[in-house]
């Protein structure tokens, strides 16, 4: 390598290395949702009650629409191309989240194998390797909420999960707020329950109930440890 190519490489790294100082050391997530309040709600009231900064913690809807590979490619839109409305940069993250339902959608097997295919796939800005990670629910989110009060192990429909969540979160409303602060109290107990379910259940298979909210929940916890 030429005295001109190596001071160059020397530069980049002297830029790089002041770049990463210049910004908090915990990382930067990309976490992108299925649904367009309940999901990006419940995860911005954690955000928020540690303090952690929007540039280093994006979440919100898809922009490519809600069904779960929707969802996949929208996440993958958003890093690779940013989002000037958000003040975000193409491949500023150091982590990507998926987040999304079985129910009846079509596109949930596809969407896992998309991200798997995803995962260390780019480099972001840093010249790193970004993980992606799926972190589905079945039937649905709500049995994450569910799990905080009640274990449940059979399966069960979206409708009859909500009729449960009333009994103990009365007046609940998908969308509405307030859910992290009316269930952290329990999320020691949720995170048992539902790290023992996704280890009965078959995910990849679509068998629930189980749910990967609680891997989440614990990256956001202790991201700056």
């Amino acid at each position: 390598m030429g005295a001109d190519n190596q001071a160059k490489h020397r530069q980049a790294s002297r830029d790089l290395s002041r770049k990463k100082a210049k910004r908090d050391t915990y990382e930067r997530l990309l976490i992108i949702c299925e649904g367009e309040k309940t999901e990006p709600q419940y995860l911005n009231e954690i955000k928020n009650e540690l303090k952690l900064r929007t540039a280093h913690v994006q979440v919100f809807q898809s922009p490519l629409g809600t069904t779960p590979l929707q969802v996949v490619d929208g996440a993958e839109h958003i890093f690779l191309n940013g989002d000037l409305s958000r003040d975000i940069r193409p491949r500023e993250f150091d982590r990507i989240f998926v987040v999304f339902d079985r129910d009846s959608h079509q596109t949930y097997f596809n969407a896992l194998t998309r991200v798997n295919s995803l995962n260390n796939h780019y480099l972001n800005d840093d010249e790193e390797l970004t993980p992606f990670h799926a972190i589905p629910s079945i039937p649905c989110f709500e049995l994450w909420l569910l799990f905080h009060f009640q274990n449940m192990q059979s399966p069960i429909q979206r409708s009859d999960v909500y009729k449960l969540i009333g009994k103990y979160l009365p007046g609940y409303e998908k969308g509405s707020k307030g859910h992290w602060q009316n269930t952290k109290e329990n999320l020691d107990v949720a995170t048992k329950r539902s790290m023992v379910q996704i280890g009965l259940a078959q995910p990849i298979a679509g068998v629930g109930p189980s749910t990967a909210m609680h891997d989440l929940v614990l990256h956001l916890l202790h991201l700056k440890d």
